[in-house]
């Protein structure tokens, strides 16, 4: 159909009629009114006018010769490209059937003849209008399809947009999550994580009493050595690795965490007694012992291990793991490479710890340290040759503390350091106030014992400097006791130190020399003067003949190297005729004297005096 082909054109129509006169009555008539009119003369010549152009309107004439107007409306209505087109039959015929059958074969509309021509107008431009009508719908349907089909495709690319970034943002939800309960080096559950999962079998117990779990507190020895000497990418080295051995240690449903630094924790799920734990803790000590993940370095890692035991009586997860770690402590303690059950025995320890803590940090401030001088004398004239200076706690309430309970947790939490120097300078001024005391002896010295943490000081060497400058001594009169778990931490620091302090003229003695590494590469390598034979060795010599050797072979070390010995924990005559024997130069025990309050030992120094 062609509505308004041409400019001012209303539409064309189609007239089919035998008669002329109607033909051109309706012609002129509707050409007058501005549409374009084709007519034809029979339903043959209109079917021929329609193939080759298409009105947008026919009417038609019911009656006429060879093809009647239904006939040629059903023919029409068969095609496709013709069935949409509205058909107004013509007809001089009232009867109401005839008019139900143009309906019938698909007309729009019906016209009696003689017709009206103000009908005929009235409608064709109803018919036209609705065509127009329906024209300006369909375009009006295509172009909100066409926004539809924009908005429908904008919409769907938002939509993808949007899922790719609900997915980007899930990814990202994922990766945080993944990161605040990993461990960024080892890719193991962390802290958190392992802390979660104690909470998750803990409520389990409480459903299941009979359900039991176990913590393995895990802390790698020496890793701070490695740290120190390697640098920090072969400790990262040692930590991957080990995570990895602990997995291949246990079950998939068991867990392995990095809690932090070299610290590791394993819980072992459902577990029927201790023996598990304990299998567990042996196979990694095993495995350990049999590996060297350090390239070029023949070191095999161990670990110190605390094991708690889960069950339905337990409440917290923090509490377990502090039991856990407490037990480790105590593996160490007992000599690292182990492992260690928690008691109760043990969590009341702990407790006891905390609290010599707590009371260590007031104990100088409330000036409840003293210092103990033990006799050193020169054995082959039993001469008075100085003192070594021992730190002593006066507690207040549990009485006088033995350096062997304080000493070790004054290391832990960071209190050795002001410890010693508080030792440096009381034995310094009173050193000074006996030398000015008793000309005599103003040769008198003082041997005072520093802690490994103490040389992590590079300032340490200015410190005693400026203590023996305070107390006008001469570097001579301080010896500085060191022991050989020094050189097993920061060597490049401690080298440093020892150097300064011989520049200094401060003479090094090594401490219980013969009960550690002794390694004899210390002895030339760093400029020790003295060597301490430990007094486990003088106790045996006269028992065990090995001992009375190693004794002999020290002193002899000793001599060769041009430095002088001093002997521990002599006890018996016996024991100093044999030394004396042996030409060892000093020595110290119970049968000189043991560890004397200030006032005691100014007496020893008076009796020395006189004699």
């Amino acid at each position: 159909m062609n509505i308004f082909p041409q400019q001012n054109s209303l539409g064309t129509v189609l007239i089919v009629d035998d008669v002329l006169e109607n033909l051109d009555l309706l012609s002129q008539t509707l050409t007058s009114q501005g549409y374009q009119v084709r007519c034809a003369k029979n339903g043959y010549l209109a079917l021929m006018s329609i193939k080759h152009e298409l009105p947008d309107l026919i009417l038609l004439d019911i009656k006429m010769p060879g093809m009647n107007g239904y006939q040629v409306c059903q023919n029409l209505k068969e095609n496709y490209k013709t069935k949409d087109i509205p058909i107004i039959f013509l007809s001089s015929a009232y009867e109401t059937e005839e008019k139900i059958q143009a309906f019938a074969v698909g007309g729009v509309d019906y016209i009696t003849k003689p017709f009206e021509v103000a009908e005929v107008l009235a409608r064709v431009n109803t018919q036209m209008g609705l065509l127009k009508t329906q024209l300006e719908l369909k375009q009006l349907n295509q172009e909100l399809e066409k926004r539809i089909k924009r908005r429908t495709d904008e919409l769907e690319r938002l939509n993808q947009e949007l899922r790719l970034e609900n997915e980007e943002r899930k990814k990202i939800q994922e990766k945080l999550i993944y990161d605040a309960l990993h461990d960024s080096l080892t890719n193991l559950p962390n802290r958190t994580l392992f802390i979660d999962r104690v909470k998750m079998l803990i409520r389990h117990c409480h459903r299941f009493p009979s359900f039991q779990f176990a913590i393995l507190f895990i802390d790698l020895d020496r890793f701070k050595l490695i740290n120190d000497s390697l640098g920090h990418h072969a400790g990262d080295r040692l930590l991957v690795f080990c995570g990895q051995l602990f997995q291949k240690c246990v079950r998939e449903s068991d867990t392995v965490a990095r809690l932090g630094g070299d610290e590791f924790g394993i819980l072992l799920d459902n577990i029927s007694d201790v023996t598990h734990a304990i299998d567990t803790a042996e196979t990694i000590k095993m495995q350990l012992s049999k590996s060297s993940p350090l390239f070029n370095h023949h070191f095999s890692p161990s670990a110190s291990i605390g094991i708690v035991i889960g069950n339905y009586q337990c409440q917290n997860a923090t509490d377990l793991l502090r039991n856990a770690d407490i037990a480790m402590y105590r593996a160490k303690e007992m000599g690292k490479a182990r492992y260690a059950i928690f008691n109760q025995e043990l969590h009341q320890q702990a407790i006891q710890r905390l609290e010599i803590e707590s009371d260590l940090k007031k104990a100088l401030a409330f000036n409840e340290m003293l210092v103990y001088y033990q006799p050193i004398v020169e054995l082959q004239t039993k001469r008075l040759k100085g003192f070594e200076c021992l730190i002593r706690w006066q507690h207040p309430k549990k009485g006088l503390i033995s350096p062997l309970e304080f000493i070790p947790i004054a290391e832990e939490c960071g209190l050795i350091s002001s410890l010693g120097d508080w030792v440096l300078q009381e034995s310094c001024r009173q050193l000074k106030q006996w030398q000015t005391r008793y000309s005599h002896h103003s040769e008198l010295s003082i041997n005072v014992n520093f802690s490994p943490k103490q040389f992590e000081d590079i300032y340490l060497p200015q410190t005693i400097h400026n203590v023996l400058l305070d107390n006008e001594l001469e570097p001579h009169h301080l010896n500085i006791e060191i022991t050989e778990n020094v050189f097993l931490s920061n060597n490049i620091t401690v080298s440093k130190i020892l150097s300064q302090l011989d520049k200094l003229q401060i003479p090094i003695s090594l401490d219980d020399f013969g009960t550690g590494y002794s390694s004899l590469s210390y002895l030339h390598r760093f400029p020790i003067s003295v060597i301490k034979i430990d007094g486990s060795f003088i106790r045996q010599m006269q028992n065990h003949n090995k001992y009375l050797e190693i004794v002999k072979t020290i002193t002899t070390l000793g001599h060769t190297l041009g430095m002088k010995i001093i002997a521990e924990g002599i006890e018996t005559e016996r024991q100093l005729h044999t030394l004396q024997e042996l030409g060892c130069e000093f020595g110290q025990g119970y049968f000189f004297g043991k560890p004397l309050q200030a006032s005691v030992a100014e007496k020893l120094i008076q009796i020395s005096n006189k004699d």
